[in-house]
């Protein structure tokens, strides 16, 4: 798989867990660490993102 297509595929991923972020948020019965996890894997993608993102530019 090339740089390009596995940014695509973790932007995709970071856009889905947002929209999944945003609907956990808006329910009450959400705990905080749901709240807190999602938001780590949200992290963890834009890290390796940028980390990929470094790579293309060099």
């Amino acid at each position: 798989m090339s740089v390009q297509a596995h940014l695509g595929e973790l932007a995709a991923k970071h856009k889905a867990l947002e929209a999944e972020l945003e609907d956990c948020m808006s329910h009450p019965a959400s705990t905080d660490a749901e709240i807190a996890e999602l938001k780590r894997k949200k992290l963890r993608i834009k890290d390796e993102m940028t980390k990929l993102e470094v790579q293309i530019k060099h």
